[in-house]
């Protein structure tokens, strides 16, 4: 089934060259939906596709340099583009974000770049990890989410900490995507120990070894490797009363191209990340040239969502971001349709679905960035109920299957590729 989708871009007040009007003019885009998707016509005539397109606010240059910056990486095949998913449980389960990551190596990739953060999710017990890399451990972790009140180690860009203390544990990292080679040749851990200071050990093979270089001051421990490696296993040796807090790993292998690097903490609302302490500290090593924020649905959750607050918040994040990277562009995207559980086997529908995407779009406006309205392309208010009749969400009306968060996925990648088609055409 084809669907024909024509594309408006907003134009930016002062656009900087023929390339950016360009980006800007109308394009039409043919797309043919995945196969076990191809009867939406009968099967999904809720969703609405015609509303699958990217708002655009003003002065949106920023986002204009970074498609276009994109668009030369994949023509020159040099240099390195760094694409950011930052949200709440929707992206700690990761479905998501390796579904848009496939579609973007398989469309523009070619050979893998970084593969960029990742973070040891089920180390802890009761602690969802993302399907495409797999986490063995040799004993249970605790855990720090930036959803607490209290933590008793400051958290950074990655919104989540597991430690361990008093005694040896350890954490196998195996990639599970076989149609991408993810192999890494220099492993950034992003860590610290408090009591004695513990120099975490890597073994490969039947290799041990030290940190080649580290950095105390911004917590960091570098591991230049021999041969790329897609598995390998980090050692902490904590005496008493020593811990080690791993607030996560960063993947280097040197290649040009694509990193789509995924952040995602359970129950994670706006001020969530405003408490991690080092945030702006670790985004400056890692810098992205694109976010894309899917935060919103526990900030808008209760039964007295404050846009202006909502507003504000983001705000202040987006500053943060900015202070590592001033050229970063932004896209928003709107909560999914959500319901509320009432009482026992009762749900009712969350009516604050359409301030949030008028207020992402106010975002879009104050940032120079874009909106995706989720909200309306899955059919607006009360319609997560017929997403899940179709197997698309779970019984709590909030989070999608695993089918429902590829299409979600489809439905975003393909928003979000058409002004590079724009600059292909």
């Amino acid at each position: 089934m084809i669907l024909c989708v024509m594309q408006s871009f907003a134009q930016c007040d002062e656009p900087a060259d023929s390339v950016a009007l360009e980006m800007q003019a109308d394009t039409s885009a043919v797309w043919v939906l995945p196969e076990m998707f191809s009867d939406y016509d009968s099967t999904f005539s809720f969703i609405r596709f015609n509303e699958d397109t990217l708002y655009w606010g003003k002065d949106s240059m920023n986002l204009v340099r970074f498609y276009q910056k994109w668009n030369d990486v994949i023509q020159n095949k040099q240099g390195n583009v760094h694409i950011m998913h930052i949200g709440g449980s929707h992206v700690q389960a990761g479905t998501m974000s390796h579904r848009i990551r496939k579609h973007v190596l398989a469309e523009y990739g070619g050979e893998p770049a970084d593969r960029g953060m990742i973070f040891p999710y089920s180390a802890a017990n009761a602690c969802n990890n993302p399907r495409d890399y797999q986490i063995t451990r040799s004993d249970v972790f605790s855990l720090i989410r930036n959803v607490y009140k209290e933590y008793p180690s400051p958290l950074g860009m990655s919104g989540i900490s597991v430690y361990c203390t008093q005694s040896v544990h350890s954490i196998k990292f195996k990639m599970n995507e076989p149609a991408y080679d993810f192999a890494t040749d220099t492993l950034i851990l992003l860590g610290r120990s408090n009591g004695h200071y513990i120099d975490p050990i890597l073994k490969y093979d039947t290799i041990w070894r030290f940190a080649d270089e580290t950095d105390t001051v911004n917590d960091r421990f570098y591991y230049y490797l021999d041969r790329p490696l897609q598995e390998f296993t980090f050692y902490f040796p904590c005496g008493t009363p020593d811990t080690f807090f791993v607030n996560g790993l960063w993947l280097k292998n040197g290649k040009p191209g694509v990193t789509f690097t995924s952040i995602g903490v359970n129950g994670a609302a706006v001020p969530s990340y405003l408490r991690c302490k080092n945030f702006t500290r670790d985004m400056k090593a890692f810098p992205p040239d694109l976010v894309i924020f899917g935060i919103g649905v526990n900030d808008a959750f209760g039964n007295d969502f404050d846009s202006t607050a909502f507003k504000n918040n983001y705000l202040q994040l987006i500053a943060r971001i900015r202070e590592a990277n001033p050229d970063c562009a932004f896209i928003f995207l709107s909560n999914n349709d959500t319901w509320k559980k009432v009482r026992r086997g009762r749900y009712a529908v969350n009516k604050t679905g359409p301030e949030v995407s008028e207020t992402m779009k106010r975002l879009a406006d104050l940032t120079g960035g874009a909106c995706w309205d989720q909200f309306e392309v899955m059919g607006g208010l009360g319609s997560m109920a017929k997403w899940q009749a179709k197997g698309l969400a779970q019984k709590d009306r909030v989070h999608f299957t695993v089918n429902g968060y590829n299409l979600i996925g489809d439905l975003f990648y393909h928003a979000f590729v058409q002004p590079l088609k724009s600059l292909q055409q």
